[in-house]
């Protein structure tokens, strides 16, 4: 039997650990599986739909926007189109983020079932998980867990026994940062260059081919199942500050411990990285880090005591993203981090913008200048006017004002480092 106390605290994590094996179809029924599909198959949609407001569940691939008002823009009724889809973004190639793969290795019923039920609350008859394709691994669970839901009435005609109606396709992606972002990756699902579409309309109203589409991330639609089944007031209390739930936050970096914990919302900084990341390996100190992946500002010491919700981080000049914490420590160096960065993120523009296509391509020109002892004073002030430039606003999506995030923060915390490849005509910490 399982620990029922484990599984209030860590719903998406109970069977995922060391030495549990991914769980299979009955293993994972005789814990609890598809018994919120089974609670929401018998509910009126809009039902299940005002379970999910009111649970204030929020997006968990980074822009945090609440799940449940997401879908409500999904029409509904008589005059509704007919054909409607559901999409579960698992590209995650988000810089520092590995917390999706975990959960589809580890337990890939608990995202097919909430995909489910996500079809069955705004009535869609087709999904698709959209799968970054270096995931070998979690395309092979995902697509023994679907072949066994098909035999099992769990997907397919009449699910249940409830007159609904749902098919799920495992789609393996050609493997680009844009498709992170959900209308690009519609257009790479139709077969199309993955460029970001313009919104609105927005995806809940014409998104794949043009019909009403809601699209999540994997960790999202893990909730799902365990709201359904033990109620909103439950997945409230199970967080510690204003965002409900849990997480699964992840230190990477010069951490004695780095990996993925599921916690409640609202844990410490200074607890992910002391407590659950073992703190710093010996003979380094902590910089700095970036709270939420690549595509986020620098936070420093003076932030270690904020909780890790949306908001707090948000109002630190921040975004908490993922929640996926890549330190910095005190030997590596800040410029060199930045460079990394943005050498990945100009590789990855889809070029559709300029700014975006040429700005990045410059912010490294400079940022190499600089780690190779041949930069000046200049510089450092065109690129803090690259900050601006590729700033919210004056981009066709949201990649290139991510990428620079860690660059104006760069600036705003660790100036002297950038000021020292100057007048020491070399990277510092090189020597």
């Amino acid at each position: 039997m399982m620990d029922t106390s484990l599984a209030q605290v860590t719903p998406l994590t109970q069977h995922i650990g060391e030495g549990k094996s991914t769980p299979n179809l009955s293993q994972y029924q005789h814990a609890g599986g598809y018994e919120g599909l089974k609670k929401a198959v018998q509910q009126d949609c809009s039902e299940v739909l005002e379970e999910i407001k009111k649970s204030n569940l929020r997006g968990r691939g980074g822009a945090g926007f609440p799940t449940g008002l997401k879908w409500s823009f999904v029409p509904s009724g008589d005059n509704a189109p007919k054909t409607k889809f559901v999409v579960c973004n698992a590209d995650e190639m988000e810089p520092g983020t590995f917390k999706d793969r975990m959960l589809m290795e580890g337990d890939p019923h608990q995202l097919i079932e909430g995909m489910i039920i996500a079809a069955y609350t705004i009535q869609a008859s087709v999904g698709y998980v959209f799968l970054r394709f270096e995931y070998t691994e979690s395309e092979r669970q995902l697509q023994q867990a679907i072949d066994d839901c098909k035999k099992n009435n769990l997907l397919g005609k009449n699910i249940l026994g409830s007159g609904f109606d749902f098919e799920l396709y495992v789609h393996t992606s050609a493997g680009r940062y844009i498709c992170g972002e959900e209308t690009a990756l519609l257009n790479s699902l139709e077969g199309r260059r993955a460029n970001p579409r313009a919104k609105p309309p927005f995806p809940q109203v014409a998104g794949l081919w043009g019909k009403p589409t809601i699209v999540n991330n994997v960790e999202t639609f893990c909730n799902i199942p365990h709201i359904i089944r033990h109620g909103a007031e439950w997945f409230q209390g199970l967080g510690i500050g204003d965002d409900a739930g849990t997480k699964i936050y992840g230190v990477s970096g010069r951490a004695n411990k780095p990996g993925s914990w599921e916690l409640p919302m609202g844990t410490p900084v200074r607890e992910l990285i002391e407590k659950h990341g073992g703190g710093m390996q010996d003979g380094y100190q902590l910089k700095g880090f970036l709270p939420g992946g690549g595509s986020t500002d620098f936070l420093v010491e003076a932030h270690l005591d904020l909780a890790m919700e949306y908001d707090v981080i948000g109002k630190a000049g921040s975004r908490m993203g993922t929640g996926q914490l890549i330190l910095l420590d005190d030997k590596t160096c800040p410029v060199g981090m930045t460079l990394n960065l943005i050498r990945f993120f100009a590789q990855e523009s889809c070029g559709w913008c300029t700014p975006c296509r040429d700005g990045l391509p410059q912010i490294q020109h400079f940022l190499e200048k600089l780690e190779a002892g041949q930069g000046c004073a200049e510089d450092i002030s065109i690129l803090d006017k690259f900050t601006r430039y590729l700033a919210p606003g004056n981009t066709f999506c949201a990649l290139a004002p991510g990428a620079v995030e860690p660059l104006q923060s760069a600036l705003k915390y660790f100036r002297e480092d950038f000021d020292n490849h100057i007048h020491q005509q070399c990277c510092p910490y090189s020597n």
